[in-house]
């Protein structure tokens, strides 16, 4: 192994800043989706059911947030065995958002007794600012939680840090050491 810890730890920062941005523009997308269907139905077909308005907004948000994360934003981390097991936690942690940015508005409107349209817009606009780091860090390390060592270049890092495999002061050539099977 020809790199340092440090180089690794520089690639490690880099895959995650750009697993962030890819995950921004998904979240860009989708609260786009969300805020403009909401905004339609608070305004439209749901006038006086705000509530029901931001819900229905953020299911359908959650449906394009599943197949653009899936698909792109963490796709090598995907599981290929156990789909339904990811939708399911992909859908539970999506559940838990949508209870916050939903209960923003439900707070504004009910307890507080906000009426104005913009304002309880606005409440669940920063309901989805608190879910979305929620969101980011559940699906990171939960949900699209495929193992780093498959990720392109990021193979044999857990030799630099698990001593039981690597002896200080002595590199094992590349690929030499096979990753510990999980029990």
């Amino acid at each position: 192994m020809n790199t340092s810890l440090s180089d690794r730890l520089r690639g490690l920062v880099s895959l995650f800043w750009r697993e962030v941005a890819k995950f921004g523009t998904v979240g860009a997308v989708a609260f786009v989706v969300d805020n403009g269907l909401t905004l339609y139905l608070m305004h439209g077909p749901m006038s006086g059911s705000e509530v029901k308005a931001r819900f229905v907004g953020a299911v359908v948000a959650t449906m394009v947030s599943w197949v653009a994360n899936r698909y792109w934003t963490f796709r090598r981390r995907r599981s290929v065995d156990n789909v339904g097991r990811e939708l399911g936690l992909f859908i539970l942690i999506n559940g838990v958002g949508i209870v916050i940015s939903t209960g923003f508005t439900w707070v504004a409107r009910y307890p507080m007794g906000i009426e104005d349209k913009n304002m309880l817009f606005l409440a669940g606009v920063l309901g989805i600012a608190v879910a979305t780091v929620l969101r980011f860090f559940a699906y990171r390390f939960w949900v699209f939680n495929a193992e780093l060592d498959q990720e392109p270049g990021f193979e044999q890092d857990y030799e630099l840090i698990d001593e039981s495999i690597v002896q200080p002061g002595k590199v094992k050539p590349y690929g030499a050491v096979k990753p510990p099977s999980a029990s």
